[in-house]
């Protein structure tokens, strides 16, 4: 793994970084609204929660535009960090009609066109030959293609991705990696890194911490010479599917990144103004969409 370089250009200032600290706040809160609603029955469909996964998205939302979002059946993060209608969100969670897959997607089915999001049926990594299969009719659109490090395994993955390299597809593949494929960790499933298989064909590769800098770094560097590949080792704080957790979290992205800002100079009564502005623009959402206790 790649160790953290300091960022010398000035495309990562303090507004940027706010925004950042925004979208992951707000995703995080999102998503223990979202874990409240499970846990009383008011959600039906298995869930997929992004808790400790959130900076990824967040961060790449920041830097990269693209025209098409094909993600795993871990989306909430990346809905919600593209703009995606969070009411939309939560009634498709509900199972309504007006959700944002009409009620029939649920969590891991999330399909969003206004934001140029494809839903994922759930046959793991088959977004990545999807995207390359998109990018292939419409080179002139930018994609951005969400994977885990489980889904590397499938054999379709890396033969999508080096056919990706071979057309200059225009694709930005990012592996959400929490070093766990349901509850097996990697170094039970398999002795290699994807991102050494792709260094031997030459294609741009990084394998990194989830720190929002370093992925800004790394998304900078890499969004004009796609297809590009980065390994973000993040940590997922709950059950792969449900709301359970077996362990305290190794890592809190949320909590370090704030603590970096802190350290930067920037102000905690901002910071605590942005969180308590969140968290209740979200408890009234979902209280907004919930039947009446």
């Amino acid at each position: 793994m790649e160790e953290y370089n300091l960022l010398k250009k000035d495309f990562f200032g303090k507004e940027q970084k706010i925004n950042i600290y925004k979208k992951i706040y707000e995703i995080r809160e999102f998503e223990k609204q979202a874990k409240k609603s499970f846990d009383v029955d008011s959600i039906k469909c298995p869930i997929y929660l992004s808790i400790g996964q959130e900076s990824i998205s967040a961060t790449i939302s920041e830097f990269f535009k693209p025209d098409y979002i094909f993600t795993q059946h871990r989306g909430h993060s990346v809905y919600i960090a593209f703009g995606g209608n969070k009411d939309k969100l939560i009634d498709e969670l509900l199972g309504k009609d007006i959700g944002c897959n009409k009620g029939k997607g649920g969590s891991p089915g999330i399909q969003d066109l206004n934001i140029g999001m494809i839903g994922h049926h759930g046959l793991i990594g088959e977004n990545v030959p999807l995207a390359v299969g998109a990018a292939l009719g419409a080179p002139e659109k930018k994609i951005l293609c969400v994977f885990g490090d489980g889904a590397v395994e499938e054999d379709y993955i890396f033969s999508s991705i080096t056919f990706a390299f071979t057309h200059k597809l225009p694709i930005l593949f990012i592996c959400e990696d929490n070093n766990l494929s349901i509850l097996t960790k990697k170094a039970e499933r398999r002795s290699w890194e994807i991102t050494d298989a792709l260094k031997g064909i030459g294609m741009p590769v990084a394998d990194i911490l989830d720190d929002p800098k370093l992925i800004a770094q790394k998304v900078n560097e890499f969004k004009n010479n796609l297809p590009a590949f980065i390994n973000c080792r993040t940590c997922r704080h709950l059950w792969h599917v449900g709301t359970g957790q077996d362990e305290i979290p190794s890592i809190d992205r949320l909590k370090e990144f704030k603590n970096s800002l802190l350290n930067e100079g920037i102000d905690l009564n901002e910071l605590t103004k942005i969180e308590e502005k969140i968290k209740l623009e979200n408890e009234e959402l979902w209280k907004k969409h919930l039947p009446k206790q």
